[in-house]
């Protein structure tokens, strides 16, 4: 027998026994002294905000440069290889593209909307080509612009702390939406793959509008093209298998995508494939950089939509892989500090000319699959970019552009395995498997800014469903124990004679209050409106027979001076009730005198109902006005409402809402189940022995005839 199962013995052979009270509310905390809680004035809260520390400035610069945090705790013999591969391999995917696809779809879009064509070109000849020039040379602007404000929008949003909105891209929607991206850069891909020539869409559908583009120009397809993005997809899928398979043999992963681009490179150089073939390949970069220039604050006004849309997508794009790869390596992620990096990038970088910046999936996920271990590859693959620019470009106008659009392609392998979470979010939770489905079409079908706006919304609505639709059950006791669980769940548990214990596993407040009382009749069997509608059937009955057996009618007349003294004394005995001390069984009505129960219709003999809020964390002013109207409802009938297990939380709810305002209902609420069981027993223990106790003896008077 090992440890485990030994542990495992000793662990369900203890046991523990407890002696105390009867905990109710007002029990416990008479026994409990509250700490004393003085709060710091204004002034010192102010000062101690303002007031620069050595914590405070280190963590000002781990802010806004992380480098200061990880570059001292780097491991140069475990991470120098796998970086320095990586940040190549990543260098040469970047050469002949632009940022993530689909925020450069976005901003082409804004640039086309303002900027169209039929605006400086038209003609022929200089005039053509001086129209041409203008056209690009105004998208641009536009293009400078849209990056300045979104990276202004992002930039404010880090400094006030807007990154906790990535708490609600929950791990279905992240997987969701980074998968219909992926499909988006995929259907992006298609036409550098097969060669082809199609028109760019933007917006809803566009994914749909560029496929059937290259289904339409497939009989135009390029069959070297192809080939060569074949063969290339061919070497990059059985090299990464055998990079898999034989992973702690190597001393390090084979860089196929370097490969892929120098044999790629080579082969279209040797055999003059864009001449030869018309394959299209990377062509002339220019070298240099541009002169930083301002851009132009007057579109502004026209472009602020499509930046507050950009700022958004690229923050969910880039928080969403943060967090895949975060769950991978085990790491946390700060939304606001990259909100921050992404719009000081953007605001410095539209001063020179570039386009607004995102999280590439393709390009992230070639930089971690080829042991990329920190920032220090993305530096890396930054400095080869930066020499590509201003010396050696040249070396890459003949690769092909198929190579590149096999290489994006096989590393968003690992984003359409995602499809692998439908068969477990199936077996595990409908509701999950709703907000992967829908925040997959939404992206997909309308675009990735409003998808993710109709993704988190449909989130939301699930919290709002999850809260209304709540799990209502009947618990019962382990025998010999005070645990109390769902006795249609388990046989061992059994249910204490006229006592229901009914639970929620949510807060109950508006959206759900009237759902919570019909299932606490529902559930538990016992409808109070029902026992008062059949009890009030039985008070007519019985005011009936009584009038039909009364006395004559001459006995009934009274006199004025009679009917003045019975008033008085029935007013002399309201008096004395009000005066009485108020308890726990004024809240009660007495059950009906013996000769009315003759009369009643059998139904279930319960006399107490236990609320357990163990699981409610809040209740509104709604809940309260209807847990009070379910303790007036069953009192009426004879049944008393405790309420236990409730947090610190809920006291204070039900406190502010004046739930307390008679006294004596803190006498209902009980610390734990398992006292309230005890404290109805316990009352129902003293009940029985005073209907059982003989009734005091009262001095005996004579009877006085009137008539003498």
């Amino acid at each position: 027998m090992d440890h485990t199962q030994e542990n495992e013995i000793l662990v369900a052979t203890q046991m523990y026994c407890v002696e105390r009270p009867i905990y109710s509310y007002p029990a416990l905390h008479g026994k409990l002294h509250k700490k004393n809680k003085v709060s710091d004035p204004i002034g010192d809260k102010i000062k101690r905000a303002l007031i620069c520390t050595p914590k405070k400035i280190r963590n000002i610069i781990y802010m806004f440069l992380p480098i200061c945090k990880w570059l001292p705790a780097y491991k140069p013999r475990e991470y120098v290889f796998g970086d320095f591969v990586s940040g190549i391999s990543t260098g040469v995917l970047h050469l002949p593209q632009g940022p993530f696809a689909v925020i450069s779809l976005m901003i082409g879009g804004v640039a086309v909307r303002l900027v169209p064509d039929d605006m400086y070109v038209g003609g022929g000849g200089a005039n053509s080509t001086n129209g041409t020039e203008e056209r690009d040379a105004m998208r641009v602007k536009v293009a400078m612009s849209v990056t300045l404000l979104s990276g202004i929008i992002q930039f404010c949003l880090g400094v006030l702390r807007f990154g906790f909105v990535a708490i609600y891209l929950t791990e279905p929607l992240v997987r969701g939406f980074t998968t219909a991206a992926a499909v988006h850069v995929f259907t992006s891909m298609l036409k550098y793959l097969f060669g082809v020539k199609t028109k760019r869409h933007s917006g809803p559908f566009s994914v749909v509008y560029s496929t059937l583009a290259v289904i339409a120009n497939v009989k135009k397809l390029n069959i070297c093209s192809l080939i060569v993005g074949s063969m290339c997809f061919a070497l990059l899928l059985g090299g990464k298998e055998f990079n898999e398979r034989f992973k702690n043999k190597l001393p390090a992963p084979i860089p196929l995508e370097i490969v892929a681009v120098i044999i790629g490179t080579g082969i279209s150089a040797g055999f003059n494939l864009e001449e030869s073939y018309k394959v299209d390949v990377v062509g002339s970069l220019p070298l240099g950089l541009l002169a930083p220039a301002t851009p132009d604050s007057s579109l502004f006004h026209l472009v602020y939509v499509d930046a507050i849309a950009i700022a958004i997508v690229g923050f969910s794009v880039t928080i969403s892989m943060a967090k895949i790869f975060a769950v991978k390596h085990g790491y946390q992620v700060d939304g606001n500090q990259e909100l921050i990096a992404l719009g000081i990038c953007n605001t410095i970088g539209s001063l020179f000319q570039t386009f607004s910046i995102s999280c590439s999936l393709s390009r992230s996920l070639v930089q971690e699959s080829t042991g990329g271990n920190t920032q220090l590859a993305g530096c890396l693959a930054s400095l080869l970019i930066l020499l590509v620019i201003l010396a050696i470009g040249f070396l890459f106008e003949s690769l092909p552009q198929a190579v590149l659009s096999a290489i994006v392609i096989v590393n968003l392998k690992g984003m359409f395995m995602q499809f692998s979470d439908l068969p477990f979010f199936w077996r595990t939770s409908k509701i999950e498997l709703t907000i992967w489905l829908t925040t997959f079409v939404s992206s997909l079908f309308l675009g990735l800014d409003y998808g993710l706006i109709t993704a988190v919304i449909i989130a939301l609505m699930t919290v709002i469903y999850r809260t209304q639709s709540p799990t209502y059950t009947v618990l019962g006791q382990l025998p010999n124990t005070d645990v109390y669980i769902d006795i249609d769940a388990y046989e061992e548990v059994r249910e204490h004679a006229g006592i229901k214990i009914f639970q929620i596993n949510a807060p109950i407040y508006y959206a759900n209050s009237d759902l919570y009382s019909n299932a606490l009749s529902r559930k538990t069997g016992v409808n109070a409106a029902r026992i008062m509608a059949a009890r009030r059937k039985v008070l007519k009955k019985h005011a009936k027979e009584l009038g039909t057996k009364g006395k004559p009618q001459s006995s009934v007349v009274k006199v004025d001076a009679e009917a003045g003294g019975e008033e008085e004394e029935k007013q002399e005995e309201q008096i004395e009730e009000n005066a009485k001390p108020m308890t726990i069984d004024s809240l009660v009505q007495k059950t009906f005198p013996e000769e009315l129960e003759r009369f009643l219709p059998p139904g279930p003999n319960v006399h107490t109902m236990i609320l357990d809020f163990s699981q409610v964390n809040f209740i509104d002013s709604v809940g309260v006005k209807t847990v009070s109207g379910i303790l007036k409802e069953y009192g009426d009938v004879g049944i008393y409402v405790y309420l236990a297990a409730c947090s610190a939380q809920v006291v204070n709810d039900l406190t502010q809402n004046r739930f307390f305002e008679n006294p004596c209902v803190k006498e209902l609420l009980f610390h734990s189940i398992h006292d309230a069981v005890l404290g109805a027993k316990v009352r129902e223990a003293l009940a029985q022995q005073e209907a059982l106790a003989p009734p005091p003896e009262e001095d005996s008077e004579p009877i006085v005839d009137p008539e003498t």
